[in-house]
């Protein structure tokens, strides 16, 4: 889930769908990404469960799903906790 949103054009994606769905037409604006390209990030995006599709006539609206960011949030707050709380703790080698 990580390495999907460390990608600047799916974070830039992620990014304009927290303000509501949107067409790819409405992505390739605001990214100025070529329409293959928005499309191949959304399809990466909707398999790992964090975008789902909603056809509306004859266009395609892209959602972000907030359950799949804030369990992915919360995964790396819980590290961050285990890391602080060891971080003076080494391992016997």
């Amino acid at each position: 889930m990580i390495r999907l949103l460390v990608d600047p054009l799916r974070a830039r994606i992620v990014e304009s769908l927290a303000d509501g769905p949107a067409c790819t037409c409405h992505l390739v604006e605001e990214t100025g990404a070529k329409q293959p390209t928005v499309s191949h990030h959304l399809r990466a995006l909707r398999e790992a469960g964090l975008v789902a599709m909603e056809p509306s006539g004859r266009f395609t609206y892209y959602r972000l799903l907030p359950d799949a960011l804030r369990a992915t949030g919360e995964h790396l707050v819980d590290l961050a906790d285990r890391a602080q709380a060891t971080a003076n703790t080494r391992r016997e080698c």
